[in-house]
């Protein structure tokens, strides 16, 4: 039973540090990814349709994506799409691909990214947290149930503060990265 609520424990802590490195992508760092279209859509005869689904999205270099469309009379629908997505910047079409240059990120930019990125972290350190609290409950039921004796309970509860250890320091581990990213020019 403790072995259950240990591998629970884990499988959940590492679901919090998944989400975190989700969160992160949203963040703007030193070069452009195409994830910052992700939630744009366009009207694709009537569809709402992922911009990576008509056509193809490529990052060119670090402050330039290019969009081509499988379809050229789409241009247009595409254009408007990213207008009205507001992601800063405005869409210049050639004709054939849509180009979106964003400029460099100044170091108040930067700064603000890393701000957002350390309150990503403690979130996820907070919801690790609350895992741990919700798993030393379930082990104070089992003693409380006289499954477990004291000595097996506080074993269990040691054990899943080592585990909780070890994710909060992952968490810090992945913020260090990720500011380093936001902040190298």
């Amino acid at each position: 039973m403790l072995e259950e609520i240990n591998a629970e424990t884990k499988d959940h802590m590492e679901k919090s540090i998944e989400a975190l490195k989700r969160d992160y992508k949203t963040l703007r760092t030193g070069k452009v990814t195409t994830t910052v279209l992700d939630g744009v859509k366009i009207d694709y005869y009537g569809t709402p349709t992922d911009l990576n689904q008509v056509g193809s999205v490529l990052a060119a270099d670090a402050t330039t994506i290019v969009i081509n469309p499988w379809e050229k009379n789409l241009l247009g629908d595409i254009e408007k799409a990213i207008q009205n997505a507001n992601i800063g910047v405005n869409p210049n079409n050639d004709g054939e691909v849509i180009k979106l240059f964003f400029p460099p990120m100044t170091v108040d930019q930067r700064k603000e990214s890393a701000k957002g990125a350390k309150v990503m972290t403690d979130n996820a350190k907070v919801a690790i947290r609350n895992i741990r609290k919700s798993a030393n409950d379930k082990i104070k039921v089992l003693h409380k149930d006289k499954e477990i004796s004291d000595d097996e309970s506080k074993k269990a509860q040691d054990e899943i503060q080592k585990i909780t250890d070890s994710y909060v320091a992952k968490a810090d581990s992945t913020f260090k990265t990720k500011e380093q990213e936001i902040l190298t020019v």
